[in-house]
C-alpha cells in the first residue's frame, strides 16, 4: 500500500509540472496569438507577411520537431533553455499560431457597421479596436481559445521526450519500476480529463460574464 501511495505521489508531482506547463504555455500562446492575429489584419504588408510566415511555419511543421529544435538546436546557437523553458516556448509558439487565426477570424466577423460607427464617432483605429471591436471579438474567440488550451494541456505529454518530468514521464517511470501499465496510465488519463474539465468550466464562466456586459461596448 505504501508503495502505491509513493507511486501516486510521483505522478502527482508530474501533474504539478503539467499544470505549470499548461498555464505558462497558455499565457505565451495568448500573447503570441493576439500579436500575430492583429498582425494578420494590419494595414502594413511587412507586418502581415511576418505574421503569416510565423503562423504557417508553426502550423505546417511537427510540434515534436519544433520542441526538439528549441531544446537541442538552440543551444548550438548559444541559447540554452531548461526543459521547462523549452517546453513552454515550444508549446506556446505552436498553439499561439492556431490561436492567431482565431483572433483574425473573430475580428473579421465583427460587422462593418461597427467600424463605420467608430468613424462616425471620430475614434482612431486603435481606439476603435480596443474599445469596440476587440471586446466583441473576444467573446467569439473564447470557445476556441478554450479548445486550444485543452489541446495545449494534452500536448504537454510530448515534453517527456526532452526528459521533463510531467505526468506522462512519471507514468512511464512508474510503469518501468512496477511493470504495471494499468494503474499509472489510468491515473494520468483521469487527471488529464479533470484538468480539461476545469479549463472548460473556467472558459464558460468567463464567457457568461463577458456576454452580460457585451451590450455596453456596442456603439
Amino acid at each position: 500500500m505504501s508503495d502505491t501511495f509513493g507511486y501516486l505521489n510521483l505522478i502527482l508531482q508530474g501533474a504539478i509540472v503539467t499544470v505549470e506547463l499548461t498555464i505558462m504555455g497558455s499565457i505565451l500562446a495568448l500573447i503570441v496569438a493576439f500579436l500575430a492575429g492583429l498582425g494578420r489584419v494590419s494595414r502594413y504588408f511587412a507586418v502581415r507577411a511576418l505574421a503569416t510566415t510565423y503562423i504557417e511555419f508553426f502550423r505546417g511543421t511537427s510540434i515534436f520537431v519544433q520542441l526538439f529544435f528549441v531544446y537541442f538546436v538552440l543551444p548550438i546557437m548559444g541559447i540554452s533553455l531548461t526543459p521547462l523553458q523549452a517546453g513552454v516556448l515550444g508549446l506556446g509558439l505552436n498553439v499561439g499560431a492556431y490561436g492567431a487565426e482565431v483572433v483574425r477570424g473573430a475580428i473579421l466577423a465583427i460587422g462593418r457597421e461597427q467600424y463605420e460607427a467608430c468613424v462616425a464617432l471620430n475614434l482612431s483605429r486603435w481606439q476603435c479596436m480596443r474599445r469596440v471591436i476587440l471586446p466583441q471579438a473576444l467573446l467569439l474567440m473564447l470557445p476556441t481559445f478554450g479548445n486550444n488550451a485543452i489541446e495545449l494541456l494534452k500536448a504537454t505529454s510530448v515534453v517527456s521526450l526532452i526528459s521533463l518530468a510531467d505526468m506522462t514521464f512519471q507514468a512511464q517511470v512508474v510503469r518501468s519500476q512496477t511493470g504495471s501499465t494499468f494503474m499509472p496510465f489510468v491515473t494520468i488519463l483521469v487527471l488529464y480529463f479533470v484538468f480539461a474539465g476545469l479549463i472548460t468550466l473556467g472558459v464558460r464562466a468567463l464567457e457568461r460574464r463577458m456576454a452580460r456586459g457585451l451590450d455596453g461596448v456596442r456603439v
